[in-house]
């Protein structure tokens, strides 16, 4: 199957055999509803490959979960729900994540940093299929197709101690691995022409990535992956109205791949069809990875009007995660 940087905002871009190894396994995940678990760095699209498994075969919502954000003595509430007057200020009923995903997938992201007291409650959802709020008198029945995925080695976490090894069993039934970019590295151009397109949508200025730069590009290892990769895309696209785009604004790891070259390679990304000569002159302080997310959020949510939802579909990443970087930068 030809894919494209065109073909889709959300699915896994790129045509390497890895890519294409995971979508097949996608395919073969969506035709049942048996738990899956996604296993890969941070920023290799574990959220994205969820979602394909959604949406192939679209039954219910799609329900997010980010188990590093449940956090405090609210937790349970936020997952199981809770009934009016349990607790000091419960002054209604409320639906927890769970219900709201039934007849759906329940997605839990980094589901290694669940709490040892939740990973119980949650075995109970997987093996009876049901659940009850705090302060109900009566377990309520739930069918939720569970997605989970982690960064993290649960089997090193379950011999730690730190994750139940029969959760384990219950979620090690189908598990995708999702490739580290520095495997599939032929999928890079076609992730920038995804990603400038992206760009482009947001309004920023239009330019074309020399064969010098798209050479770098390559080359590097990006730890933080097809996300890290992004950010720096992001941050090009933001810098390419003055015609040429200072080394600062890249990793220094890919400014240190071959510092001979690096002058010219920099110089070659500019606005328009030709490619002006390279001065290096002092110039703004370098942009952290961070400065650039939070960039790239604000211009994407003045895009959207402050719609979320259209906001995370801009971005290539899910609501969950965009309400958790907005806090985390203070983005109103």
């Amino acid at each position: 199957m030809s894919f494209s940087a065109a073909d889709s905002a959300s699915g896994l871009i790129g045509q390497s055999n890895q890519i294409a190894s995971t979508r097949h396994l996608i395919e073969k995940a969506a035709r049942n509803r048996l738990p899956v678990l996604l296993l890969g760095e941070s920023g290799t699209g574990k959220e994205v490959a969820a979602r394909m498994i959604h949406a192939e075969n679209p039954r219910g919502p799609f329900v997010p979960i980010d188990c590093g954000s449940l956090v405090g003595t609210l937790m349970e509430s936020e997952l199981f729900g809770h009934v009016k007057g349990s607790f000091s200020g419960a002054d209604e009923n409320k639906k927890g994540l769970i219900e709201v995903a039934d007849g759906g997938t329940a997605f839990f992201d980094e589901i290694g940093d669940l709490p040892i007291e939740m990973q119980v409650k949650l075995l109970r959802v997987i093996q009876e299929r049901e659940f009850r709020p705090i302060g109900g008198l009566k377990a309520r029945p739930v069918d939720i197709r569970v997605i989970a995925a982690t960064h993290r080695d649960l089997k090193t976490e379950v011999t730690a101690g730190r994750f139940r090894h029969d959760l384990f069993y219950r979620l090690n039934v189908l598990v995708i691995r999702l490739a580290p970019l520095r495997e599939h590295k032929a999928d890079i151009p076609l992730l920038v022409e995804h990603f400038l397109a992206d760009a482009r949508r947001l309004g920023l200025p239009e330019f074309h990535c020399s064969q010098e730069l798209m050479s770098l590009l390559i080359a590097f290892d990006w730890p933080g992956n097809v996300r890290q990769l992004k950010n720096c895309v992001d941050r090009i696209a933001a810098m390419s109205s003055e015609g040429a785009v200072p080394s600062e604004i890249l990793p220094t790891e890919l400014r240190n791949i071959d510092s001979a070259s690096t002058p010219h390679a920099f110089a070659a990304v500019a606005s328009g069809d030709s490619c002006p000569a390279f001065t290096h002159t002092p110039v703004s302080p370098v942009i952290s990875i961070h400065e650039s997310e939070r960039q790239a959020i604000e211009r994407a949510l003045a895009a959207s009007h402050g719609e979320r939802n259209q906001t995370a579909r801009v971005l290539g990443i899910g609501r969950t995660t965009l309400y958790r970087k907005m806090k985390q930068y203070g983005i109103e």
